[in-house]
């Protein structure tokens, strides 16, 4: 029995991906990761906020279909060039038609939630690295995954290595689990953190992360949010999450067992490790067979410290969490959002981030919307980061 010829050949159609936040560390390196397999990738959609002068070389290198966008300056400055590529520019996902196989939200804050919950109906795989988007709209993100039949990857480096650790694990047999912290740039240094500026505290000793997740770093802030967005991928107890120090981040996470074992994930430092396994996934080896993290290191470093007495303000914090959850969680991230950017703009000071979380976490308007409002839709969602941003102090 023939076909007519010889032999004949299976075309292997490229996927299509769409990276949100495209202009920014984590958009860049996804970028990175796909041109090196041009032949399995096309990109579809780019997205950039500020950065137009990247945006348009990401165009001209990459000619995507579309540019999200909802910066009306960004989009006066990139008109002429997606005219000429006949590139259309979408201001809404919510309208956005066209099938994805692979998405990234890398956007930064919790403008990443709406572009989330939209685009998942269009897309096969997300992968998220917005974790303000999870920690406020976890509830919406997951309902809409089911409706749609979306697969959904964590990309945080600790929430990538947590999946593999719990992977085919007894959940009942888990003791405690364990996310390593950096201490961030002012680790075991005597410095006054009262004169601190932005460009010390950004300067990450082994991540190259945005403004945002670097100031996180700084202050372990971002420890927990990212307890709590663990909490909330994996269903666990915020009680069973513990922080540890561990400069050399080469460990992601850790999970001890009720039978006195535990079990560690390890690799290298870099997110790119994380995104190749995300866009390749089994076939791994189709992007790098050379490069393996013990073969190929001389010393890997492995010290663990306990957190000192001064990082206590993450335990009040976590407390406060776990005693009024969900909305707890969006008043978390939404006052640590705004009190970051406070600090960047020079309006207060490096250590008043943390004080300041605190302190209006507990103040009676506030708590009190915390303990009785319905958080239960995007809309409520933004309106109370609306109140937040006019009632903090």
């Amino acid at each position: 029995m023939g076909y007519g010829c010889s032999q004949y050949f299976i075309i292997k159609m490229k996927k299509k991906v769409c990276i949100l936040g495209s202009t920014g560390k984590i958009g860049k390196l996804c970028l990175e990761v796909i041109s090196k397999k041009k032949n399995l990738f096309k990109v579809i959609v780019l997205s950039g906020n500020n950065n137009y002068k990247l945006l348009i070389q990401q165009i001209k290198k990459f000619s995507p279909k579309y540019i999200y966008l909802t910066n009306s300056i960004l989009e006066k400055k990139i008109l002429s060039i997606c005219k000429k590529k006949k590139i259309i520019i979408v201001k809404d996902l919510k309208y956005f038609t066209f099938k994805i196989d692979i998405t990234v939200n890398a956007i930064s804050g919790i403008n990443g939630l709406k572009p989330t919950l939209d685009i998942i109906k269009n897309t096969k795989e997300i992968g998220i690295v917005n974790k303000e988007s999870i920690i406020c709209g976890w509830s919406l993100i997951n309902k809409e995954l089911k409706k749609y039949n979306c697969k959904f990857y964590p990309l945080d480096s600790e929430h990538f290595a947590l999946a593999k650790l719990l992977n085919n694990q007894n959940r009942d047999e888990i003791c405690s689990i364990y996310i390593p912290a950096s201490g961030g740039p002012f680790f075991k240094k005597k410095i006054n953190l009262n004169k601190v500026k932005v460009n010390q505290v950004i300067k990450h000793p082994i991540w190259r992360m945005g403004k945002k997740n670097s100031i996180d770093s700084a202050n372990l802030i971002n420890k927990v949010l990212e307890i709590i967005e663990a909490s909330l991928i994996f269903n666990i107890s915020i009680k069973k999450f513990y922080i540890f120090i561990h400069p050399e981040s080469n460990v992601h996470s850790a999970i001890t067992f009720k039978n006195e074992t535990s079990i560690m994930s390890y690799y290298k430092p870099d997110m790119k490790v994380v995104l190749k396994n995300f866009f390749f996934k089994k076939n791994f080896k189709l992007y790098d067979k050379k490069k393996y993290f013990l073969n190929n290191s001389k010393k890997i470093e492995f010290s663990f410290y306990k957190l000192e007495n001064k990082y206590n303000y993450l335990k009040k914090i976590l407390k406060f969490a776990y005693l009024y959850k969900q909305n707890a969680y969006i008043a978390i991230n939404l006052i640590n959002e705004i009190l970051v950017n406070k600090f960047i703009n020079k309006k207060i000071k490096f250590p008043e981030i943390v004080n300041k979380i605190i302190i209006n976490l507990n103040r009676k308007n506030i708590k009190k919307q915390i303990k009785y409002i319905k958080l239960n839709s995007l809309n409520n969602i933004l309106k109370f980061h609306t109140f937040i941003k006019l009632n903090l102090k």
